[in-house]
């Protein structure tokens, strides 16, 4: 989150090329799990995204990563190195910077040198469980974008290319486009392939196979090549857009958050159990005051020194702050989504999770995005909350993180892991109105640990309006009678929330949909 064409002929053979390359590259590589996510990353490189990076190295276990990739966006771009001037296309920053040359540019190194960071620490998370990509893997992964200037995509680019040749392969599943920055470098790359193919006879059945499997994860709009390109001649491609819910997780995070859970992102919370004593990869976190700075970036200054805390210059300069509170993360619900915790929300962003909650608009029924119709209630303020469908998950996702910071340096026996949930009756039950159901939680810890059990009505995403389970109810077994006055097909979500009593406890779910009949 932030405040030459070559000739057509060639198209095909450097594909072709680089698809071999890539074979050549990954070839010792075991087969991915199949069953998880595809994803790439396109990212602009700000703090924020190099701390959604090192959260998304911890959880890499938990999707196949397909590609890492620089893009630029109206925050952050290169330059063309000739000094030519650019005015950004977007509003907010066309005032804010005017013409620029390049702006505030990150470089191309920082994804490999974090990398670097994560092989020191890739030992011990392989103890704690199963899947993470070794180091040599994802920096096999990483091109270099269309990172020139905000939005240009007139350029086939490495990390253009990578895309199109996932886009273009065999594999059926979906495949989520992380979009941290602008989205010009996907957009660059569904351009080439509508270069290659869009007069052939097999053009229809190209861009209905792409589109039936790529999902772009976008927040906000960072450049203006999705509305200019790929929603006028991509209709049909699924889009996920987050433009509010993320902002719990961004900057102002102290006016989206409930205070009862800011303690979750604060110094003492964040420097204990997360950034310091946790290894090399996690000591690279940008924290406020922590005196890093970001090389490239002179708006960086979030990190100077500790001691201007003292002398009360950055209290003046970023409000309530303190020494190590979270800055940001504002690109991390593009990954959250993927991460499977039981509440099957991967392909139906709708009903709600760790990413947030999206709702397929009205006029493009291809897009999900979130706005004022998008509203959890919130019992802290007791008013419906546009934020609220991604603050609620704050105390689990922060544990959670926590508990894998301690998998970078501590034995097995040492650490927690997530709990195993299932529901005996299975996840999607039909009854008569007024029939009674009793519903059994299984819940198995790795470690022994104690489980606690925690049952609540999702009454947002559900299509019943009426009254059932107003409050939480405690305990593996939830017996409830189905309103009489429920029409068919009307339906209810039950969320059971199963957490293991740790010192970091970590919680997965399951979601029950129970549908009148």
């Amino acid at each position: 989150m932030k405040r030459l064409i070559y000739p057509i002929c060639l198209v095909s053979a450097i594909l072709l090329i680089h698809c071999r390359e890539a074979e050549t590259e990954t070839a010792d590589v075991p087969p991915a799990d199949a069953s998880k996510p595809r994803t790439i990353v396109t990212t602009d490189g700000e703090i924020d995204d190099v701390d959604s990076f090192i959260r998304l190295l911890l959880y890499a276990n938990e999707f196949r990563i397909e590609g890492l990739v620089y893009s630029s966006s109206m925050w952050h771009y290169k330059g063309d190195g000739r000094g030519t001037p650019f005015v950004s296309e977007m509003e907010m920053t066309r005032q804010i910077y005017g013409e620029k040359t390049d702006l505030r540019w990150p470089g191309t190194s920082w994804m490999q040198d974090l990398i670097g960071e994560y092989a020191k620490v890739y030992p011990n998370l392989q103890k704690h469980a199963d899947g993470y990509p070794d180091p040599q893997t994802l920096r096999s992964l990483i091109r270099v974008g269309n990172i020139e200037f905000e939005g240009e995509m007139e350029k086939d680019t490495e990390g253009s290319r990578l895309i199109a040749e996932k886009l273009m392969d065999n594999d059926t599943t979906p495949l989520y486009l992380q979009v941290w920055g602008g989205t010009n470098t996907i957009a660059r790359a569904l351009k080439s392939i509508e270069e290659e193919f869009g007069d052939s006879g097999s053009w229809e059945t190209i861009y209905r196979e792409i589109c039936s499997k790529a999902v772009i994860y976008a927040i906000m709009d960072q450049d203006a090549t999705y509305r200019k390109y790929i929603a006028p001649n991509w209709p049909d491609l699924k889009v996920y857009y987050n433009s509010n819910q993320f902002w719990c997780f961004a900057y102002p995070w102290k006016q989206q958050v409930p205070e009862p859970w800011h303690a979750y992102l604060e110094g003492p919370f964040m420097k204990e159990h997360l950034i310091k004593g946790h290894g090399p990869l996690l000591e690279r976190y940008y924290s406020y005051g922590d005196g890093q700075k970001q090389q490239g970036d002179p708006e960086h200054i979030h990190g100077v020194a500790l001691d201007s805390f003292n002398q009360g210059s950055l209290g003046q300069n970023w409000g309530p702050f303190k020494p190590y509170d979270f800055i940001s993360e504002g690109d991390s619900p593009a990954y959250l989504h993927l991460v499977d915790v039981g509440l099957d929300n991967i392909d139906n962003p709708s009903i709600g999770g760790w990413g947030g909650r999206l709702l397929r608009s009205e006029s493009q029924p291809n897009r999900w995005e979130d706005g004022g119709g998008v509203s959890d209630f919130n019992p802290f303020t007791d008013t419906l909350d546009v934020t609220y469908p991604q603050t609620r998950w704050i105390p689990a996702i922060q544990e959670d993180f926590a508990a894998r910071a301690d998998w970078c340096v501590t034995s097995y026996a040492a650490a927690n892991h997530p709990p195993e949930v299932q529901i005996a009756e299975g996840n999607r039950i039909t009854a008569k109105p007024g029939e009674e159901i009793t519903l059994t939680g299984m819940g198995a810890d790795p470690d022994g640990d104690s489980l606690q059990y925690l049952w609540w009505r999702y009454a947002e995403v559900d299509g019943y309006s009426g009254e059932l389970l107003p409050g939480s109810v405690s305990g593996n077994t939830l017996k409830i009678k189905l309103p009489e006055d429920m029409a068919p097909g009307e339906d209810v979500h039950l969320i059971l929330e199963v957490s293991d009593v740790a010192e970091h406890p970590m919680t997965r779910y399951q979601r029950v949909i129970i549908t009148a009949r």
